[in-house]
């Protein structure tokens, strides 16, 4: 009969101790998320100078006092401004071959450094994405006063998403999504129904965004990316209800737009000047 009680008795201690084990397994997953997201390099390796263009530093701070750097790239005569979120490795400094694409299109160019990355203070997160992205869009319509229907939004990879959650608070004259994943929980290893909760929350869910798009949208994507699944650029792209265009091309995530080059400027320029007139 003793036997028995004791038995039962240590039921609960199994219990808390299987209990008490998930929740240090969640507080790691959650911790160890930004890790594994954001790569930022801190070495501006050079200015858009060394390609022969000019710009401006800018310094601006975001709604919780984190100092920012962007460059602003003017085009003469302009169509339209592009508001760039770049992807979660490097800094600004890497993206010269798509400042030039688009320079060349007839677009000035605001390439923005996430907090933690390039010049920028502070440290990457999920949540401080979006500040930054708002602190942005915040600089373009009220410190340089562009129109809001004169700016298009472009963001490659993790930029589409964190472009997707400015979509909340800013409507733009248009949007560019390239190489952009449906949602964090998608791109992580665990099963759909407790992806959300074991990352803490169901961030950057793009396809949700996709359904409250009022405004053209492009989205750009290749059946080879090898990181982003076409699949889920697919499903941003059918779940949007607004005026929408898919542009396919092909070769790999990071390069695919340089490998497609041809097609690439030939669907971007069809996309601005439907919607922001000729270069």
């Amino acid at each position: 009969m003793i036997n028995k009680i004791t038995g039962k008795g240590r039921k609960v201690p199994t219990l808390w101790l299987y209990l008490g084990l998930f929740l240090l397994l969640m507080g790691g997953i959650r911790f160890a998320v930004p890790l594994f997201v954001f790569m930022p390099s801190a070495r501006i390796e050079r200015t858009p100078a060394a390609i022969n263009l000019a710009y401006e530093d800018i310094f601006l701070r975001t709604s919780d006092n984190v100092q920012l750097h962007a460059w602003y790239i003017p085009a003469p005569d302009a169509r339209a401004t592009l508001l760039f979120f770049h992807g979660n490795a490097g800094n600004i400094s890497h993206r010269f071959s798509s400042i030039q694409i688009f320079h060349d299109l007839g677009l000035s160019v605001f390439i923005l450094s996430y907090r933690g990355y390039g010049q920028s203070k502070g440290r990457p997160s999920i949540n401080g994405t979006k500040l930054d992205a708002l602190a942005a869009w915040q600089w373009l319509t009220v410190e340089r006063e562009i129109p809001a229907e004169k700016i298009v939004v472009f963001g490659r990879s993790l930029g589409g998403a964190v472009a997707m959650e400015l979509m909340r608070s800013a409507t733009p004259g248009a949007l560019i999504l390239e190489s952009t994943f449906s949602s964090l929980a998608d791109m992580s290893p665990f099963p759909a129904p407790i992806a959300p909760l074991l990352l803490g929350g169901d961030f950057w869910n793009s396809v949700r965004t996709a359904r409250t798009l009022t405004i053209p949208v492009l989205c750009i994507h290749s059946r080879r990316d090898e990181v982003v699944p076409f699949r889920q650029g697919r499903r941003i792209y059918e779940a949007i209800t607004s005026e929408k265009t898919f542009l396919e091309i092909q070769g790999d995530h990071n390069s695919g737009f340089m490998q497609s080059r041809g097609i690439y400027v030939a669907g971007l320029d069809r996309f601005l000047t439907q919607h922001f007139g000729e270069r």
